[in-house]
This record gives structure tokens, C-alpha cells and sequence, in this order.
């Protein structure tokens, strides 16, 4: 399922449009994502503040997140699948091949299959009674607060 393309300009605003805070709020307007591309530099929140935000929350941890980032560190790749990301590639340095590179990984990602959300982010119920995964428990929404049941 393909939707819009939503740009934001920092960290924080990424995290707040996946909240759906301030001016992100209308979710008919700015929906949930369902893929996410970030780069590690960024201003106000670097692109490891976002996969940290993804990942200290289980319940959207399940956004395909790729990074796309200039840096070809070993410890900037490492630390970023440590923090889930799907997967990191760095930017090429021409135009034209940068294009090819973004086509061919939203080409795979909208190919993938993800847990259907409403529009507010939450994860729909679903019964796994009798079913392979029965054994692992749904995750569970974390706050700032701290940790609350679905």
C-alpha cells in the first residue's frame, strides 16, 4: 500500500510527527507511517534519536526504518541495527544514483508486508490463539510516564 511522502526537517519533528503532536495531529492529513527513512545528521535530534524512539516504543518498532546517512562508520552502522534499523545505506555522492538507490528501497519495502495500524499508530488486535506465535506476548505501549498495557 503506497501513500504520500511526508519530509520533515529534524529528529524531534520526525518523533513528533509519529506521535502525531502539534500541527501532526490531523492523521487524516499526516497518517501514521508506514516506512521511515532517516539520516543520522540531523538537526534538533539526530537520526539515532529516532530509531531510539522506535525502538523504546515495541508497538511502532515495527516501521520499516532505513537509514540513508553520508557516514560509512562502522560504528554508525552498528549502532543504528542495534537501535533496529532495517537496514543503512550510505548516500551515494551523485544525484542519479542516489534517485536509483531511494527507488529500489521503496520499491522492497512496499513489497513487505507490516501489522496493520490505525490511523493514530496503535496496532490492531489481533488473535494469535492456535497460531505459531501464540508463545510471544504483544508488546507493550511505553509513555515518557513509563510502561502501560495495550
Amino acid at each position: 500500500m503506497e501513500g504520500p511522502i511526508h519530509l520533515v526537517e529534524s529528529g524531534e519533528e520526525a518523533i513528533a510527527y509519529m506521535k502525531g503532536e502539534g500541527r501532526y495531529s490531523d492523521r487524516l492529513r499526516f497518517a501514521y507511517p508506514s516506512f521511515v527513512i532517516t539520516d543520522l545528521k540531523m538537526p534538533r535530534g539526530d537520526g539515532f534519536s529516532v530509531l531510539e524512539f522506535l525502538k523504546r516504543n515495541p508497538a511502532w518498532a515495527i516501521i520499516p526504518t532505513v537509514v540513508l546517512s553520508a557516514s560509512d562508520d562502522s560504528d554508525d552502522i552498528k549502532k543504528s541495527y542495534m537501535l533496529g534499523a532495517s537496514s543503512f545505506h550510505c548516500k551515494p555522492i551523485e544525484f542519479d544514483s542516489l534517485v536509483k538507490l531511494l527507488s529500489v528501497v521503496h520499491n522492497y519495502w512496499m513489497t513487505c508486508e507490516v501489522p496493520e495500524v490505525d490511523l493514530t499508530g496503535k496496532q490492531l488486535e489481533t488473535e494469535s490463539e492456535g497460531k505459531l506465535g501464540e508463545r510471544f506476548p504483544e508488546p507493550r505501549e511505553v509513555t515518557d510516564a513509563g510502561a502501560k498495557p495495550k
